[in-house]
């Protein structure tokens, strides 16, 4: 038995990204604003700019892609180079950009031994950068871009782009490019880089009426000119794979130079996972006639269809979707069956064999193991072996199946289809951003070991809300290893810089990982008035505060931005920040609002007008970024409704949720409500009201409410039974409502007493409230986690011991999880232990004996291997661990709560023998699994939404 050390090579990685460049995101530095190294190529200066030198035979990607780069130095230095096809490089700084077998000038460098490309020769997408002394005659120093192919290049052109300041989000959010007035450039080593993913890439999907709206005002449709828009940010961010839009959308029909330009650009066309052959669905709604889109009623036809999808793509690079689902992205019927996908399959390559290639295996083709799809294969569905395997996830973000060491084996390889945004069950999710990126690194980590690294493809929905959480993804796939669990923090701490500079960039990587973790536990679409408790743990409160919070800091930053920076601020950080923020509010709000209706509360209506001041706050933060951000240039963008659902899915129109106003008498009326009870007095089961026990160990106040059921104010006092009972306001007026927070000096209480009392009078009532109190006799010498209130809470990176085997270790990823953070062990595709001995032991001190539940909460992970289910065990002390399958129950009602509780809770029952210390154990089973909260319930557990907060420890 060892303690583990916890992701090797952390600390020295950790120490490494403090010293690269923001501007690149982790990237080796390439780019100099001042005191360059001696041998660096001056860019631009005073002015001047060296001259860019293309082969005018290079891919037209490339040669458009070196004017983009033109632009980008002129738009950070006022500078604009010269940009030269076949021109015979001179002068004291020139830089030079070609693809290896394009570009004369690079092959010519290459043949002289001044430029070696052995790194990336023959590479797919692979890019080198070097500065060069006296590479050729009559040039003293050059830049050299060079690419294995077409793309490789274009990654090379857009590296030194986002080196010199200009964010790839520099047109879809307005990030302005920082002024230099001089631009330098050194590598004397070359610099190279290669993806581990070989596509990566985005789906337009769900996007009505956002998108769809804001592109017919801008573009009239879906055109080339949207799409080339596109097309630069996908590559700009080392993408290079498009699903496009599909929503009554037909990409090669709707203009016919779609396809063409993405080819020229250098971007690979798909089409989605129900739409195969290269054809939109909706081009058989123009086209079809009245035939059915049944396999075994309009064979021939589909057959003419699926080759007309191939000659309208025709000489364009492509990933071809094979296979076929229902009309409309729905199951086949009742009818379908593996022989007739099969056949299916079989015609299909029948085509491309006939339309592109002879040798079907040399024509890239995908299957989407979709839904059912996935289904079929399990029941035995194969496709010849060259077709990539497309897995997917639930839906939810939750990948559900990944190669097994045979299907690894396979020529196709595999890939991943993910989700940021959904349409259907349980309920849909549009609006922003609501998947942190320590869930997305842990989910495409598991498809990384598992070498599903062929595809990796992401819907997007509107592709603007989601801005980080697509350019993670992107960044992810090109090199996973760059970017270890540890390294999270510092990835949005890079991003902000880039985008914002220095100065906030911590905070402000601060509030959008905030947001999106605390949109995470529970979708906006999803949220209702009693979602988190209103009496139990401050829950509901807390939440509020919290958000309110983050949103408030970026406030302060917007204002403290220069003025240039505030458009891009609001859409990356203050919009989604304050929307989240505004909505969690009034959801709470109409919650509390209810709740004082049944209690009585003259404040109930003052609740239901708060409640409409948040509901138009939602709609003027939509008017600002639609009217005044960036000129209006974002107008229908942010039109996705978000409040009033009541199925899963949208409503046509937001819908506040309802609210209670009540008739309030004139005279003055004491109610009284504490901590913890809905219940108030006067009022059935309100006689006897007690506040939760205050105790020595978690040194926390306590508040009760005393507040008016009339119009007329009164006075009030509160006393307290003994003199170490302290209260923040034992007197005065009450309006509306008064809160008196409760304490205790605990030095002062001798060791024994269990309970104290207040007396509360005012408005002719009068009523007293227990107040519970624990101080045990050696309290001090107590350790652990402590029991409070009838429950131990532990936060599941606050072990007391890690226990580890076989070389494996224990990974912490921070954030992963509704409160804290996630535990898992690695390596994640370790073979199951089924006599465990990896585990982590959190000692506590438990004040009875008897029964006691473990409620153990884990991430929502899917069953992602064949098999009955993951597995892991719970023990406490001794005892024979408990393995619990969280895959047990797998119904349909099981997944929809998990999903969106975005956890999965799971409880075992243990005997105590006695009271005292005692160590819980959980113990790895299967790999994969994320445990993210451990809570021991002895009785005291409380119904909320994310359980109670974390015990305190000694």
């Amino acid at each position: 038995m060892r303690q583990p050390v916890i992701a090797a090579g952390a600390m020295l990685l950790a120490l490494l990204c403090h010293a690269l460049p923001a501007q690149a995101l982790g990237q080796k530095k390439l780019a100099w604003f001042d005191q360059p190294p001696a041998d660096a190529v001056t860019v631009a200066r005073n002015g001047q700019a060296a001259r860019l030198y293309v082969d005018s035979s290079d891919h037209v990607g490339v040669l458009r892609a070196a004017g983009d780069l033109q632009s980008d130095i002129a738009r950070v230095s006022a500078a604009k180079p010269a940009l030269i096809k076949d021109g015979k490089p001179a002068g004291a700084d020139v830089i030079i950009i070609g693809t290896i077998g394009k570009s004369a000038l690079i092959d010519q460098l290459v043949a002289a031994g001044k430029l070696d490309v052995s790194a990336i020769k023959g590479k797919w997408e692979g890019w080198q950068v070097q500065t060069i002394i006296t590479p050729l005659p009559g040039v003293e120093r050059a830049l050299v871009i060079a690419g294995s192919d077409k793309r490789g290049t274009i990654y090379g052109i857009y590296e030194m782009s986002e080196q010199i300041g200009v964010s790839p989000w520099n047109w879809w959010a307005d990030v302005p490019a920082p002024k230099h007035a001089s631009l330098y450039a050194s590598a004397p080593a070359a610099v190279s880089d290669a993806p581990v993913v070989q596509y990566r890439g985005i789906f337009l999907n769900d996007e009505a009426p956002a998108l769809t709206d804001w592109v017919k005002q801008r573009y009239g449709g879906f055109n080339h000119q949207f799409y080339e828009k596109v097309y630069e940010l996908i590559l700009r961010m080392r993408g290079n794979y498009l699903w496009p839009a599909m929503w009554g959308k037909a990409f090669y029909d709707d203009d016919k130079l779609n396809g063409k330009v993405a080819d020229d650009y250098g971007v690979v066309i798909g089409t989605s996972h129900h739409e195969p052959m290269m054809r939109a669905h909706d081009e058989w709604r123009r086209y079809g006639g009245s035939k059915p889109w049944d396999y075994n009623r309009s064979a021939n036809t589909l057959r003419d269809f699926w080759t007309q999808g191939l000659r309208a793509s025709q000489g364009q690079e492509k990933l071809i979707t094979l296979g076929m689902r229902g009309d409309g992205d729905e199951p086949m019927s009742e009818g379908a069956n593996v022989s007739l996908l099969e056949h299916i399959v079989s015609d299909q390559r029948s085509i491309i064999a006939r339309e592109i290639n002879p040798d079907v295996t040399k024509v890239p083709q995908v299957w989407a193991l979709y839904k059912e799809v996935q289904e079929y294969y399990e029941k035995g569905m194969r496709v010849p072996d060259d077709v990539m395997l497309l897995w997917c996830d639930d839906n939810w973000g939750n990948i559900r199946r990944l190669p097994t060491a045979e299907e690894r084996k396979r020529a196709g390889g595999a890939g991943i289809y993910y989700h940021f945004d959904y349409v259907g069950g349980p309920r849909s999710y549009k609006w922003l951003n609501v998947t942190p990126l320590p869930k997305v690194w842990e989910q495409m980590h598991l498809a990384w070991q598992y070498q599903a690294n062929k595809l990796w493809i992401v819907n997007v929905g509107d592709l603007k809300p989601m801005e980080v959480p697509i350019e993670f993804f992107l960044t992810y796939a090109w090199n996973p290893e760059a970017w270890p669990a540890e390294r999270l923090p510092d990835y949005l701490k890079l991003w902000a810089t880039r985008e914002f500079g220095p100065q906030y960039a911590d905070d402000i990587a601060d509030i959008v990982a905030k947001y999106t973790k605390y949109n995470g536990r529970r979708k906006p679409e999803q949220l209702e008035p009693n979602t988190y408790s209103l009496v139990n743990y401050n829950e509901a409160a807390s939440i509020v505060a919290d958000y309110n919070a983050i949103a408030a800091r970026a406030e302060k930053i917007s204002a403290a931005l220069p003025a240039n920076q505030r458009d891009a601020f609001y859409q990356l950080v203050l919009y989604p920040v304050k929307a989240s923020a505004v909505l969690n509010e009034l959801y709470v709000t109409a919650g509390l609002n209810q709740l004082y209706g049944l209690q009585g509360r003259a404040s109930t209506n003052d609740l239901a007008t708060r409640a409409r001041a948040l509901f138009a706050q939602d709609a003027e933060l939509v008017r600002r970024y639609h009217e005044d951000i960036s000129g209006g240039k974002w107008n229908h963008m942010m039109s996705q409704t978000h409040l009033g659902y009541t199925y899963w899915n949208q409503p046509p129109r937001n819908v506040m949720p309802p609210v209670t106003e009540m008739q309030v008498p004139k005279e003055a009326d004491m109610g009284v409500a504490v901590e913890g009870n809905a219940q108030v007095w006067p009022g059935p089961g309100g006689e006897t009201l007690a506040l939760p026990a205050l105790d020595v160990f978690e040194k926390k106040a306590r508040f009760v409410d005393i507040f008016n059921r009339g119009q007329q104010v009164f006075d009030y006092k509160v006393s307290a039974s003994e003199p170490w009972i302290t209260l923040d306001k034992p007197a005065g007026k009450v309006a509306r409502q008064q809160r008196v927070m409760v304490d205790v000096r605990w030095a002062e209480v001798p060791d024994g007493v269990r309970s104290a009392t207040l007396t509360i009078s005012g408005a002719g009532g009068k009523t007293t409230v227990a107040v519970p109190l624990r101080k045990p006799a050696g309290a001090a010498a107590l350790k652990g986690f402590i029991e409070v209130g009838g429950v131990v809470s532990m936060e599941a990176e606050h072990y007391t011991r890690a226990v580890v085997a076989d070389q494996r270790a224990w990974q912490r990823i921070p954030d992963h999880g509704r409160t804290l953070s996630g535990m898992t062990a690695l390596p994640v595709d370790a073979p199951a232990d089924e006599k465990p001995r990896m585990r982590l032991e959190y000692e506590m001190q438990l004040f009875s004996a008897g029964k006691v539940a473990v409620q153990a909460t884990l991430a929502p992970t899917q069953k992602f291997k064949p098999g009955a289910g993951l597995r892991y065990a719970i023990s406490i002390d001794d005892e024979a661990p408990q393995i619990i399958n969280i895959h047990a129950d797998s119904s349909e009602k099981a997944w929809e709560r998990t999903v969106s509780d975005g956890a999965t809770v799971l409880t075992s029952q243990h005997q105590i023998d006695k009271p005292g210390k005692h160590t819980l154990k959980f113990w790895v089973v299967d790999a994969g699994l994320v445990l993210q909260k451990l809570v021991v319930n002895a009785g005291g557990l409380h119904p909320s939404y994310l359980g109670p907060p974390e015990s305190p420890r000694q």
